[in-house]
């Protein structure tokens, strides 16, 4: 079967585009319009309905990111196989979050967000197959546009604008459903993903024959999957290490370093410098890895700097120690995530799987931010905020060990 080749001319705009457009208001009305909402509705029960809300959400995205996938590799259309779900996932996105602002109560509520949430997830598993369109010697440098750059947009370009729409949540979700919808739309206009419809006429290739077990699950073996799995196990462990601290920033902030009445400027330092590396890292660390043909050791390494940022954090409660930690989760996040969705394009088991198997991959996203806050919980009642910084010390290094330890990509 030929490949599907798309230039980086229009391949990164998109992926810079695209996962800024879902990504950047799915974390406003997560974090600020639909906590304001639910307190609206029920605040004496705000915590438990947060948490049900988080709980619903992860399951409904797990499910709904492998069919997505799933569904998008088989696809054969004059609009190729990724656009037509990830634009109707971006269309019943908006619709969805326009209910969710319409709410009457918490039944509807959940209703409306849960709808959202599986289109949401029929954005990013057919959006992060278009790395897979780039040139063989621009896939780092389009796998840094939508991890490096995309992603660092939607994950802190976003939250100013959000704030000021905080005490007009209603409008707020309103108005980021449809950004959601009009960028993914540019996104898919700008890519311009070729038809697909003579795909079954070069598919001649004799099909490798598969066993029963291997039939029987969707999942590869160990001894066929194994880098795979290690990609996806050390992806868990990074986030639960990252996590473990931004999930609990605000608390750490005011109950572990006693910040004040500089919490609120701490915490926007914080994200300006992480947002500022974000960029840097996405726009060197892919050209970088092009360059060298390294692509391994730097996703690695990055957890080093995780780790590095917890222990300042740890040892140095003050202005130092925010700063030294926002530089080096800074470099790793940023590292990170410009190269982590090409290694795992990498060791993709099966490459006729390849939106499935990186949706997959992508709910590490989701799973860590469900699992980090509940582990940072029961270690902060044992140990209390300090061990926080172990905990992500410890489970940042494992998740760069694990990815050393893939074989199949060299360096």
């Amino acid at each position: 079967m030929n490949k599907t080749t798309i230039s980086l001319k229009r391949l990164i705009p998109g992926l810079i585009i695209g996962p800024a457009s879902w990504l950047g208001p799915y974390i406003v009305m997560n974090s600020l319009f639909l906590p304001a909402l639910i307190q609206h509705f029920n605040a004496p029960h705000k915590i438990e309905l947060v948490a049900l809300f988080s709980t619903c959400g992860m399951i409904v995205a797990a499910l709904s990111n492998m069919i997505a996938g799933a569904l998008s590799d088989k696809t054969k259309s004059r609009f190729g196989k990724r656009a037509p779900w990830l634009l109707g996932g971006a269309f019943v996105f908006m619709l969805a979050m326009i209910a969710a602002s319409f709410s009457p109560n918490i039944p509807v509520l959940l209703t409306a967000w849960m709808i959202g949430q599986a289109a949401l997830n029929f954005i990013v598993s057919p959006m992060v197959a278009w790395i897979d369109f780039a040139p063989k010697d621009g896939r780092a440098t389009a796998s840094s546009a939508y991890g490096g750059l995309g992603m660092a947009l939607g994950n802190n370009g976003f939250n100013v604008i959000g704030a000021m729409f905080l005490s007009q949540y209603r409008l707020g979700f309103i108005i980021f459903g449809i950004i959601t919808f009009i960028g993914v739309t540019i996104a898919a206009i700008i890519v311009h993903e070729p038809s697909n419809l003579d795909e079954e006429l070069t598919e001649k290739a004799p099909k490798p024959k598969l066993t029963l077990k291997d039939a029987a699950s969707i999942f590869p073996r160990w001894s066929i999957g194994r880098d795979y799995y290690m990609a996806l196990i050390a992806k868990l462990f990074q986030g639960v290490g990252n996590f473990a601290i931004t999930g609990y920033i605000l608390y750490i902030m005011t109950d572990f370093l006693h910040r004040g009445s500089q919490t609120q400027s701490s915490i926007q330092l914080i994200n300006l410098i992480l947002l500022i590396f974000g960029i840097f890292m996405g726009f060197v660390a892919g050209p970088v890895s092009d360059k060298f043909k390294i692509l391994k050791l730097p996703v690695g390494f990055s957890t080093l700097f995780l780790a590095f940022g917890a222990l300042m954090l740890f040892f140095f409660r003050d202005t130092f120690g925010i700063v030294t930690y926002a530089f080096a989760a800074g470099i790793g996040m940023g590292m990170w995530n410009s190269l982590d969705n090409l290694l795992n394009l990498e060791v993709i088991p099966d490459q006729n799987r390849v939106a499935f198997f990186l949706g997959v991959y992508n709910l590490g996203n989701t799973i860590t931010q469900a699992i980090a806050p509940v582990l940072a919980a029961a270690v902060i009642s044992l140990f209390g905020y300090s061990g926080i910084f172990i905990v992500s010390f410890i489970f940042s290094l494992i998740g760069g060990v694990l990815i050393l330890g893939i074989k199949s990509v060299k360096r």
